[in-house]
């Protein structure tokens, strides 16, 4: 790599004039302590009010801070001691934060799994994070008992989505694994004060393992610091407007989105126990009628999304009828919102969409809008105090303001390594200490930015260069249309060539008619050579598309999959 210029331009962090009144520019992440501290700090302060819900099921911070220490005194009771990696595989379910902040109050390693794995992709985490247990919902049983055949672990713990105090599962016995269930961990952990362990800031408290959209899955190797200092970053851009509307009682959030994914872990799990918020656990979104039934239900005041999560909730009839008074935020997030949803969202709730971007690697939030402007702008926002940001290009040599670069970062809330891949790690870093993030982006003389795509997502066409994100953003304003994604494949004439994945909103797509639309609005080397009707969009469980699997399956194209050349 060449030798950095003396002077970087982004080193004048001009997005700090662009703060909201009396945000400050830096934060000492080490001075927040630890995620047991906060919770310890938070339940004396608010012990009687509402931490979590769930189906009805409410948990106070006094009973989640008792509750999950008998949680770390039943794993202490195991001989386990701190730095043991403890995994855990659930949905949104009560015993989530209860688990996970027992975890981490005895000084362990959290290790979230996603609960739709194979038992292969289990195997393969358990195997590299080397789990000392595993805390599991009771449905899984069929993928950890396979799972388990080749990385045998001694301490199962298995969870219900009911009431925390429910009795032991009749099967429970049928797992042949030595299993306990989560009620009785909590009776035999309960009512004994759990042994002191020095816990520092700067100590592990996530193997959080990347959403491996690109490749295979790393372990990104998170402290205490690096997720308590970036809640605290978002705490002071959200709360103070939160505040001004919610005078009296809980800020209430929604947490739609998985609580395994780094967005929501901190986001809301970590994040409401910073604001002191009630956190509405929602197990399954997928389940719009029920979902849509609980917003109805509840007068909530910030709700975390991902684009293809509100595209389904524009899509049922029921929306229009719920009070959305109360909302203050909408947040979108996990991938690139697209402006006609962000738009269509606007006019049916009269909430505009306050976009972030972030990456599991940076604990997650780097940028986010200000929140006291309205209207959506297709942008990202201005980097959180204490992060730097420098866009660079293939060289390593920072670009100017208002050109495309790769988006490196460097924060006290950037993690400290890929667990046990120390090329990896070196790869990831550039000579001075940034994180490069593999996101191109465009930031603003006045530090807007805005990420125009994944760098290999960039579809080279003749030697030009195509970026998904525009053409579906183009794409999804067509009415036929319910969702898009667009990815490029080899062609022998010109590199690659743009090819559109799109589900339609029903019946046949007149291909003629959706080509001259985007010829209206694209570029022609940008106009997609072939359309691909498609029932549904492979994605990860956040909701996030999966690009590479569209790209590398030749066959979606000429199989059952009804080609729109």
């Amino acid at each position: 790599m060449n030798d950095l210029p003396m002077i970087d331009p982004y080193s004048r962090k001009p997005w700090l004039a662009r703060y909201p009144k009396g945000s400050p520019h830096e934060i000492d992440v080490a001075a927040l302590g630890t995620i047991a501290d906060l919770l310890a700090t938070t339940a004396e302060a608010h012990r009687d009010a509402v931490a979590y819900s769930c189906n009805g099921e409410r948990l106070t911070y006094g009973e989640l801070l008792l509750k999950a220490h008998a949680v770390t005194r039943w794993l202490q009771d195991q001989g386990l001691v701190k730095g043991d990696r403890i995994a855990l595989m659930m949905p949104n379910v009560m015993a989530f934060p209860v688990a996970l902040f027992g975890v981490l109050s005895g000084g362990f390693i959290a290790t979230c799994v996603n609960p739709q794995y194979t038992p292969r992709e289990l195997a393969n985490q358990l195997r590299d994070s080397d789990a000392s247990a595993l805390i599991v919902l009771d449905e899984l049983g069929g993928v950890v008992r396979e799972a388990l055949q080749s990385v045998p672990i001694e301490r199962v713990v298995v969870a219900g989505d009911g009431p925390l105090d429910a009795a032991t599962p009749e099967h429970l016995d049928t797992w042949n694994l030595g299993t306990v269930s989560l009620s009785q961990v909590l009776e035999l952990g309960g009512g004994r004060a759990i042994d002191p362990v020095s816990i520092a800031p700067s100590d592990t408290a996530f193997l959080q393992y990347t959403g491996g959209t690109t490749g295979v899955s790393k372990g990104a190797v998170l402290s205490h610091a690096n997720i308590n200092g970036n809640a605290e970053m978002m705490r002071l851009w959200f709360e103070p407007p939160l505040r001004e509307r919610v005078k009296d009682g809980s800020i209430i959030m929604i947490a739609a989105l998985p609580l395994y994914h780094i967005y929501a872990l901190n986001c809301c799990c970590v994040l409401s126990v910073r604001m002191a918020a009630h956190c509405v656990l929602v197990r399954d979104p997928r389940r719009m009628d029920a979902f849509v039934d609980l917003l109805a239900s509840t007068p909530f005041h910030i709700i975390w999304g991902v684009n293809t999560l509100y595209i389904s909730l524009l899509n049922h009839p029921r929306l229009p009828t719920i009070d959305f008074s109360n909302v203050v935020f909408s947040v979108g997030g996990g991938a690139a919102m697209q402006a006609p949803i962000a738009e269509a969202w606007t006019r049916l709730t009269g909430i505009h969409v306050l976009e972030g971007y972030g990456m599991s690697e940076t604990s997650p939030c780097v940028t986010l809008n200000r929140p006291d402007e309205a209207g959506f702008n297709g942008a990202v926002g201005y980097p959180l105090p204490s992060i730097e940001i420098s866009l660079r290009d293939d060289d390593g040599l920072p670009v100017p303001f208002g050109q495309a670069g790769e988006v490196c970062i460097r924060a006290p809330t950037v993690m400290k390594e890929y667990w046990r891949k120390p090329k990896e790690t070196a790869a990831a870093f550039t000579a001075d200490g940034y994180l490069k993030s593999g996101d191109v982006a465009i930031m603003e003389p006045d530090g807007l930015m805005r990420i125009v795509d994944r760098k290999k997502d960039i579809i080279i066409v003749s030697g030009f260069n195509v970026y998904p994100n525009e053409v579906e953003n183009v794409l999804a304003g067509h009415p036929a249309i319910l969702e898009v994604a667009v990815v490029g494949v080899p062609d022998e004439r010109t590199g690659e060539r743009v090819v559109a994945y799109v589900v339609p909103r029903s019946g046949e797509i007149d291909i003629e008619e959706l080509r001259g639309f985007a010829r209206t609005m694209l570029t022609a080397y940008k106009v997609p050579k072939e359309f691909v009707a498609i029932d549904e969009l492979p994605k990860t469980a956040v909701g996030k598309v999966l690009r590479r699997n569209l790209r590398d399956n030749a066959d979606a194209r000429k199989s059952d999959k009804k080609a729109l050349a």
